[in-house]
């Protein structure tokens, strides 16, 4: 934490840049980005989003976090991305440090390093930014000079895995807390950065107290794990006084009090995803029982038709982009969707600027939305995500889409002039057998004989993208077993060879899928306890970067360093991945509280068992929008509820731009 303002790196770091891949992803300078000078700030942060540029710059929570940060006069935010392994050789080589694109500052200067995890395969990439940052790799090793090291984003809810490494984490929205955050750090370094003797605590430990015990940040520190003799852990409970028993997750209520990011980046580089997106709502009460994103957002809050055109209409104008996204988990969900979707099409008609849904759901898709959304002439390729292969499978998880559903879906849109249709299946979903896999090849030839039935061509094509399914913390799936590996791969195999072999269809049907070993990584990194850290470490050691990257990822430095970090003790890989938990077990991530009740995540995977087993067994779970509450825990437990319209209010204005 420097009080004086860190010489830039850049001087250093510019003649060096021709030697490196993409070097303009280090450059900086984005229109939008907002660099300020280093002393006007109270408080200083570095945010981090660990992956590289391309996909890093496009996230939304780190641009809303560097926007909500930056207004205010007595905060300073930059950020910094995981950098590839060409540029971490040149660093090493010549001594430059971890480094933030806005000034080139060096990391270690700023008071805190927020890192947003959105999915595991990041936490080798952090530890790189760390080491090449001067910040030990522990927390426990770390000094009053170090910027306290904070997880945020979906992997936040369960941050055991990388206890040793962070110092704090933070569940669920962000927009508020970092204010409260930074208002602590400044109380702290107003005072001088104090200790408490009396108490034992260092400076910096007593920053970390002051965060704790405002019940909002969880720092392991301040918690013990004991184990059972078999491995299980036998509780989690605070070593320290005043820190809660349980850490409760954030929830911003009123979307459009925040109408983030007001000044979206605009990329040097091409990134992954070449729009300005708008998030039209937030959380999901569909009630997918493999959906970690849908179970720890909730509840549904929807942003009203007013804010969502003018944050439109504020976007296109400040980034030029000609495409707009209008994200959520479910975005044709939203009670307002058509009268959104029109008015848009209205406005932006006969323009450059088209709009764009993510992957849509079966039930939820009509041929008036698409049409709106295709109104510019861009008729690109329809995603769903009937997500399994038979109808047993989508009852077991919840996702009630049948067969006619589908096959009406892709008529309608077939007969009305797409040619492409994608659908998203996922592989290993508990009772899962070899049958609802090969299910998924007979869906795809049915969609590919009906859109030629429709539309009286041939040159209708089906892609299937296939993932598989890694049980998460938070969702009533976190006690199933895991598939291994080999099965994974054996069944997928299967249903590829049985696609090629029907030459009716193998042309038309495209397929995409990625061998089922890095998700065993993901599992054990998802479902982990603190013991996982040290895999985590030997992986990193051995040369782990980028395991999100299937050029980079490495199976066999992974089960090394599993089987080096578990070596004398009770567990091993395939305890943590494909072992089924009974509801005794306490879980890593007992003490972190997503607002679900616990005891209805238990029935609610009991219903999925019966459903697997029981073909007329009632155990689907309505969306809780439209029906009376199922009492899943989050409204009263967290003070919230729904909040969705219709607002009364129009998209202004609909005059054509």
């Amino acid at each position: 934490m420097s009080p004086t303002a860190p010489e830039s790196l850049f001087p250093l770091l510019e003649p060096l840049l021709l030697s490196v891949q993409k070097p303009i992803q280090y450059v900086g300078g984005e229109l939008n980005s907002t660099p300020k000078d280093w002393g006007t700030a109270d408080v200083r942060w570095a945010l981090m989003y660990p992956d590289a540029y391309e996909v890093g710059l496009p996230n939304q929570g780190v641009q809303i976090l560097y926007e909500v940060l930056n207004e205010q006069d007595w905060i300073l935010a930059e950020r910094t991305y995981s950098v590839w392994p060409d540029m971490e050789t040149v660093m090493r080589e010549h001594g430059i440090p971890q480094f933030t694109v806005d000034n080139h500052r060096p990391v270690r200067a700023f008071d805190v390093l927020g890192v947003s995890f959105a999915t595991e395969l990041g936490y080798t990439n952090l530890l790189t930014a760390l080491d090449l940052a001067g910040i030990p790799l522990h927390a426990a090793d770390r000094t009053e000079g170090d910027p306290i090291v904070l997880a945020g984003g979906h992997a936040a809810f369960n941050p055991e895995p990388v206890a040793d490494f962070v110092d704090a984490a933070v569940l669920g929205d962000g927009e508020e807390v970092v204010l409260a955050i930074s208002e602590v750090v400044r109380e702290w370094k107003d005072e001088g950065c104090p200790g408490d003797e009396d108490a034992g605590r260092s400076p910096r430990e007593e920053l970390l107290h002051r965060l704790a015990v405002s019940g909002g940040v969880y720092v392991p520190r301040f918690y013990d794990v004991d184990y059972l003799p078999d491995g299980r852990i036998m509780r989690v409970v605070p070593n320290t006084s005043g820190v809660p028993w349980r850490v409760a997750k954030h929830t911003l209520s009123d979307l459009d009090a925040w109408p983030y990011p007001r000044k979206p980046l605009v990329p040097l580089a091409e990134t992954v995803h070449e729009r300005f997106s708008v998030e039209i709502f937030r959380g999901c009460t569909r009630g997918c029982r493999f959906c970690q994103a849908g179970m720890i957002t909730r509840p549904v809050r929807e942003r009203s038709i007013t804010t969502i055109g003018e944050m439109v209409d504020n976007g296109v104008r400040r980034t030029g982009f000609e495409e707009v996204g209008l994200l959520s988990l479910s975005s044709a969900d939203h009670t307002e969707i058509a009268e959104v979707t029109k008015g848009l099409a209205d406005r932006y008609d006969g323009s450059n600027v088209s709009l764009s849904l993510p992957s849509t759901r079966v039930d939820a898709f009509n041929v008036t939305l698409a049409n709106e959304l295709s109104r510019n002439g861009r008729r690109s390729g329809l995603t769903f995500a009937p997500e399994g292969g038979s109808e047993r499978m989508r009852k077991v998880i919840n996702k009630m889409v049948t067969e006619e559903d589908l096959i009406r879906t892709v008529a309608t849109a077939y007969s009305h002039g797409w040619r492409q249709v994608k659908l998203y299946f996922m592989c290993g979903l508990p009772t899962e057998t070899d049958e609802d896999v090969l299910g998924i090849a007979d869906l795809a030839k049915k969609v590919i004989a009906k859109g030629r039935e429709v539309s009286g061509r041939n040159d209708i094509r089906c892609t299937v993208s296939i993932g598989g399914f890694i049980p998460k913390p938070h969702t009533p799936f976190q006690w199933a077993a895991q598939l291994d590996h080999e099965t994974t791969d054996a069944r997928l195999q299967r249903l590829r060879d049985d696609v090629r072999a029907d030459k009716r269809y193998a042309r038309a049907v495209g397929f995409r899928y990625h061998d089922g070993r890095p998700g065993i990584v993901e599992g054990l990194l998802s479902r982990g306890d603190r013991r996982v850290g040290a895999v985590i470490e030997a992986a990193w050691r051995d040369g782990g970067r980028f395991d999100g990257w299937s050029e980079h990822f490495s199976y066999p430095r992974w089960a090394a360093a599993a089987d080096q970090a578990f070596a004398g003790t009770p567990v091993d890989l395939d305890w943590y991945t494909t072992r089924e938990r009974e509801y005794a077990e306490v879980l890593p991530w007992d003490h972190l509280d997503s607002g679900l009740d616990k005891d209805w995540l238990w029935e609610d995977w009991q219903d999925s068992l019966a459903a697997g087993t029981d073909p007329d067994a009632d155990t689907e779970v309505d969306d809780c929008r439209w029906t009376p509450c199922y009492d899943c825990g989050v409204c009263p437990q967290m003070g919230t509820e729904i909040e969705i319209g219709p607002t009364g209010r129009q998209l202004l204005p609909l005059s054509v731009v």
